[in-house]
């Protein structure tokens, strides 16, 4: 089973929130990135867990928004995601307030 959550945030520095997660990650886990898009790919065992398979997280910039699609092996571990996106990407954009994500969930 693989479950799916995608949000698009608005903001107008989504290159740059994108190009700073990317680089902030990277020091953990497997990252791929240009100006516009970037990759994450979280192991089954990152940061002590153990879930069923890897997890990943992929974003698209456009002006005025930021694409962010993630895919997970189990609902948990997509919550926890979930959840680890925004705090990294909220603590980057801080002089624009708390981003708003409203994440749709499917499952596969």
């Amino acid at each position: 089973m693989t479950v799916h959550s995608t949000t698009l945030v608005s903001t107008d520095n989504a290159g740059r929130y994108l190009q700073q997660l990317c680089k902030h990650w990277s020091h953990s886990f497997t990252v791929e990135f240009t100006a516009d898009e970037g990759t994450v790919i979280f192991p089954p065992d990152a940061r002590g867990a153990n879930w069923p398979g890897q997890a990943t997280l992929k974003m698209r910039a456009a002006t005025g928004n930021l694409d962010c699609r993630l895919s997970a092996s189990a609902w948990e571990q997509l919550q926890e995601l979930k959840s680890a996106v925004a705090r990294h990407l909220d603590r980057f954009a801080f002089r624009e307030g708390p981003l708003r994500f409203d994440w749709r969930d499917s499952e596969e």
